[in-house]
């Protein structure tokens, strides 16, 4: 490569670098909110609101961590078109850091992806290319950026790499954040998984500062994470597609680290969202589905401290923002032609929330969990 022309990449690569730190000041941390429950005395919750970055999510800071990595690999250089597989959120922040670097950006997404998540990826200046079925969003992202010389992102491959998970995370916020609380150290942080990559930043986090903390990873009805965390299968596979946006996948992806997860429980869809729902109740604002299926995590995660009478904090995350999902989770003619029935669930956990034992329709025995419900 000629010295001009190397001259003028590096002083890109330094011009872009700096755009994005900037913007990493300006937007600071996320509030940490606490939500007193008489029912669980001696058990304090709490909820880490990624809704509140700039593109509200918690795929914000995987978005950014993907762009450095990127960028300092040479992977995002001048003029790159960028091409991402997502089920959303990550996209929706993938454009707005593209928009910031002058970049062309598209976005591979399923076709039943809600309409709100492929407007907010069009006003951050992205493209959307749709594609009937979720399962082909890795090929297709794969095969548009081979066809137009562009950069596959692929957050299911490097969200776990490309997260420092030692310090500036979302783990060490939370701890900085919980210094002055009753019961700083958590007892369990809940991270449901999508990429894998927050669960790993978590769970490595928590070995490297040596906290006591577990980490529980709620996986949703149909995923293939549980299976392949429960089996030690890398390859287990789960033929049909989530229904719960940002979480759950078809694979065991590249980012998801099974070791460094202490405890797997599977959730209905029906769980999920009666869970969003009663949490929204009680927050006086909407969350996500993804929400749901940690706050439904964190009601098991309460519930083993209450029956051992264990006092101490659990920590879990609003992903992003339910007003997202009006058309779909929050509309009851959506949630009856997919025969989701919520009010069962919803009654079970307010009850619980009041005091009552936590009553899953099932539960069974797991060689590698006390309790297993689904």
């Amino acid at each position: 490569m000629p010295c001009q022309s190397l001259d003028t990449d590096r002083e890109w690569t330094r011009r872009a670098l700096a755009l994005l730190e900037a913007e990493g000041r300006r937007s600071a941390d996320t509030h940490l909110i606490n939500l007193p429950v008489a029912g669980l005395p001696g058990v304090d919750l709490y909820f880490k609101d990624e809704s509140a970055h700039p593109t509200g999510s918690l795929k914000h800071r995987l978005a950014r961590s993907l762009f450095i990595y990127g960028i300092c690999n040479g992977k995002i250089t001048p003029g790159v078109t960028l091409i991402e597989a997502s089920s959303g959120s990550t996209a929706v922040s993938e454009a707005y850091y593209a928009r910031l670097l002058g970049l062309r950006f598209v976005a591979v997404l399923p076709s039943s992806t809600s309409r709100r998540k492929i407007e907010a990826i069009e006003l951050q200046g992205g493209h959307c290319h749709l594609v009937e079925d979720g399962r082909t969003i890795h090929g297709e992202a794969e095969r548009l950026a081979r066809d137009c010389g562009g950069h596959y992102l692929d957050q299911f491959t490097h969200a776990e790499r490309a997260t420092d998970w030692r310090s500036n995370n979302i783990a060490d916020a939370i701890y900085r954040q919980m210094v002055d609380e009753q019961h700083p150290v958590p007892n369990w942080i809940v991270a449901s998984a999508g990429t894998g990559g927050t669960s790993a930043t978590i769970g490595r986090h928590i070995r490297y500062r040596g906290y006591s903390t577990q980490l529980l990873v709620p996986d949703v009805e149909y995923s293939a994470f549980y299976e392949g965390w429960r089996d030690g299968n890398p390859r287990a596979r789960c033929e049909t597609p989530t229904r719960i946006e940002g979480i759950g996948r078809p694979q065991v992806e590249k980012s998801f680290v099974p070791e460094v997860v202490d405890a797997m429980i599977k959730v209905p869809d029906a769980a999920s969202l009666a869970a969003m729902r009663v949490l929204s109740r009680r927050l006086g604002r909407r969350v996500g589905g993804s929400t749901g299926t940690n706050f439904y995590g964190m009601c098991w995660a309460a519930s083993q401290m209450r029956n051992k009478n264990e006092p101490g904090s659990i920590v879990t995350l609003i992903c992003d923002s339910g007003e997202r999902y009006a058309d779909t989770y929050y509309c009851d003619d959506w949630l009856a032609d997919r025969q989701i029935h919520t009010a069962p669930i919803e009654a079970m956990i307010e009850d619980f929330l009041e005091g009552a034992r936590f009553a899953p329709s099932a539960i069974r025995q797991d060689r590698r969990l006390a309790a297993f419900m689904f």
